[in-house]
């Protein structure tokens, strides 16, 4: 973004309130799921007992990312079988992802909660499995998800504070709180308001510095190309991240995503000359290693105009090349790391869509796309 944007004009759209109003909404979310924490447990415990329970995470678009953000470390955290799959394959292809005997807790994610494809996956759901439990987490009290489901004796529906439903074209409060709730819920002793206050004080550091003063991100240069990159958990971060560019700039920028073991397999073959690589490091000790030898790769390479490492932690690899750095050290493991990168990202991809001359609150006039998505048949299932 120039330096010349003012501030005003910088903030006048609904998604610059939705992406601001994030570190807040944090607060009130993990406020909520602890007031609700006897109702959430009565629920859930006879549930996570179950030794052959699959938990399936289940959205449509950004809603489906947050699964394959939270699952490899929940995987391991519940020790149980953990799945992302999203509402678009479950509803097209029924009897390839969903069991009859397995008891399933589906869990499912909706910002608006009005998607066809995210009511039809339940109610699939309950028709092919014969032991099946709902855990929705909906932004949208009038949305169809909580209205149709919400009473059913298999189903516990959490809403997230009213404002998260995001206005604005692409998600951005609603992402970032549901994936929370779900770590509250399901891993408390780890992601509550104590664990969780240094990344809700990074956040506000981190729009203070990039939004609200308009300092350059990636600089201002007009990249055509933008890769983002990272490892487990995180390259569902880097997912979404490329989506949110490809959202608001309508197309106008391509993205990808990848892994950084995986990049070099072929897709390294975007970069060029006019391409940003955006690294999102581990804090793992281990993993860190791959995305650093990645990251001094491209940087030797000198093909990519940019490559920028984005890491909590300070190392030296990191400061020979360009980075950015969380405003204070957390420490912490990566899926708290990820609410930070996702910052970032959409603060990226706002500034973008400004510069590109577009509407960030409606970056598809035209109806090609739309906030909600319109125009989807569901076909019934005969068993």
């Amino acid at each position: 973004m120039s330096h010349s944007t003012h501030t005003s004009h910088v903030l006048e759209y609904a998604t610059a309130q939705e992406i601001m109003q994030q570190p807040d909404t944090w607060h009130k979310t993990l406020t909520m799921v602890e007031q609700q924490r006897d109702r959430i447990d009565a629920f859930l415990h006879p549930l996570l007992t179950l030794p052959a329970l699959r938990i399936i995470f289940t959205g449509a678009g950004t809603s489906a990312f947050i699964g394959k953000i939270l699952v490899p470390a929940l995987t391991q955290k519940l020790n149980l079988r953990v799945e992302a799959i999203a509402t678009t394959d479950l509803v097209s292809n029924p009897l390839e992802y969903l069991s009859c005997s397995c008891p399933t807790l589906l869990i499912s994610f909706g910002r608006s909660g009005n998607s066809p494809e995210s009511v039809a996956a339940i109610e699939l759901a309950n028709q092919i499995s014969k032991n099946c439990f709902h855990l929705i987490i909906t932004c949208n009290e009038a949305g169809r998800l909580h209205t149709a489901f919400a009473d059913s004796a298999n189903t516990l529906s959490l809403l997230m504070p009213p404002e998260t439903h995001d206005q604005g074209f692409a998600m951005t409060s609603s992402v970032t709180n549901m994936m929370l709730s779900c770590l509250a819920v399901l891993a408390p002793a780890e992601y509550n308001l104590k664990t969780f206050q240094p990344i809700i004080d990074n956040g506000r550091a981190i729009i203070d510095q990039h939004l609200l003063h308009s300092a350059p991100l990636f600089g201002d240069d007009a990249f055509q190309r933008v890769v983002y990159l990272g490892s487990g958990g995180l390259q569902g971060v880097a997912q979404e991240s490329a989506l949110k560019i490809l959202e608001l700039t309508a197309g106008k920028i391509s993205t990808f995503y990848d892994s950084p073991t995986g990049f070099r397999h072929g897709p390294k073959s975007i970069v060029n000359g006019e391409t940003l690589i955006v690294v999102f490091v581990s804090n793992s000790v281990y993993t860190r290693k791959y995305d650093l030898d990645l990251f001094a790769e491209l940087k030797n390479d000198k093909v990519a105009r940019r490559v920028i490492a984005i890491a909590d932690i300070h190392a030296e690899h990191i400061n020979e090349g360009e980075f950015i750095y969380l405003p204070t050290t957390t420490g912490t493991d990566d899926l708290h790391l990820g609410f930070c990168y996702l910052l970032y990202a959409q603060i990226f991809a706002y500034l973008t869509s400004l510069n590109s001359g577009g509407s960030p609150d409606n970056p598809s006039p035209t109806g090609v796309v739309n906030r909600v998505v319109e125009g989807v048949v569901i076909h019934k299932l005969t068993l």
